[in-house]
């Protein structure tokens, strides 16, 4: 089997720090194995996605040396197919069109709160002929009993009762396709064999899972890697070092470094700190990533960065000092002279 893994960043921001360790860690698996590393933009929210972040979600991955193999796909230029595959669900009985009202829906979701049971739509198994002439969702028909299992690379075998899984909607009413259908089509689509990405998606792994099993397609390895927290245990926040990969470039941190040190968050080669691109995708594997919560920790990064400066030729250092501005050659001379003198500090 050849490995296809991929990167999908929402562009409703810029590329963060967290994103940019998930794009290292499909890249890196991808190189290990000789496969291919894709890039998709999931942006399919008109309404928060910009090309403005779209720009900075690029520019970001290119400064890491993290750009895809091929051109990226935008997801949102696939309506049409992913509309074709849940029209192909729902003449194979495994969806239905559903033509709950929002306030009807708002009572069951109540209801279900209330009880702890699950949301059933009264269209599941509806007669079609008694159908509104009315806007309608379509939803895939999930299982009533049993549970699924999900044996992820990185969280082992994770199960959910299918009383905890709701009828999920894969087209909106205005015929326009949700996250869940399009992750999944444009998945086995692009041929993604490992879909290596955050634990805050591994609850959507299981819904996920019940659409490709219902077009037969095969399951793609899961590894759901934890977040990263700062560096007092809470959520990342721009308090803690969570800014743009582009902001660190004008920080002043070397692309080597940033990588290096995101390398080390959460995955680990005994007690190697420094790590090399090379040597990176030579020993990475999905086995070495812990599931605890990784802590980010600027005085680490700050260090891996001198280890990195103090390891540049003296004429790279210079130009990176002078920020790529052209100068007379008495002044490169001079910045010659002092460079060795800045990478020591």
């Amino acid at each position: 089997m050849s490995v296809v893994t991929r990167f999908a960043p929402s562009p409703t921001g810029f590329l963060h720090i967290g994103g940019a360790r998930t794009a290292l860690f499909n890249f890196l698996f991808a190189r290990h194995h000789g496969g291919k590393y894709l890039l998709r933009v999931e942006d399919t929210d008109k309404a928060r996605s910009t090309p403005e972040a779209v720009a900075a979600i690029h520019e970001g991955l290119e400064w890491l040396g993290l750009a895809g193999d091929d051109d990226p796909l935008y997801q949102s230029s696939r309506a049409e197919r992913h509309g074709e595959v849940a029209r192909i669900l729902l003449e194979k009985g495994h969806a239905y069109r559903c033509y709950l009202t929002p306030d009807e829906l708002t009572t069951l979701r109540e209801e279900a709160r209330a009880t702890g049971g699950q949301i059933i739509s009264p269209w599941r198994d509806a007669d079609p002929a008694s159908a509104p002439d009315a806007p309608f969702t379509i939803r895939l028909r999930m299982p009533l009993e049993g549970s699924t299992t999900i044996n992820d690379a990185v969280q082992g075998a994770v199960t959910v009762s299918h009383d905890a899984l709701d009828d999920l909607v894969m087209l909106r009413a205005d015929g326009t396709p949700t996250y869940m259908l399009a992750v999944v089509v444009d998945d086995h689509d692009m041929g993604v064999t490992h879909v290596i990405r955050g634990d805050d998606h591994l609850n959507n792994a299981f819904r996920q899972q019940k659409i490709i099993e219902a077009m037969e397609w095969p399951v793609p390895v899961y590894a759901h890697i934890p977040l990263i927290h700062g560096s007092d245990g809470a959520k990342l926040s721009k308090r803690h070092g969570a800014l743009s990969a582009t902001a660190y470039r004008d920080m002043g941190f070397l692309p080597e470094a940033v990588c290096n040190y995101l390398l080390r968050l959460g995955w680990s080669h005994g007690d190697d700190e420094i790590i090399s691109r090379d040597q990176a995708i030579e020993w990475f594997g999905l086995d070495a990533i812990g599931k605890s919560p990784a802590r980010f920790d600027m005085e680490k990064l700050t260090a891996t960065n001198s280890h990195y400066i103090r390891s540049l030729p003296v004429d790279t250092l210079t130009r990176l000092m002078l920020d790529g501005d052209d100068t007379n050659a008495a002044i490169m001379t001079r910045l010659e002279q002092l460079a060795p003198a800045f990478a020591e500090r």
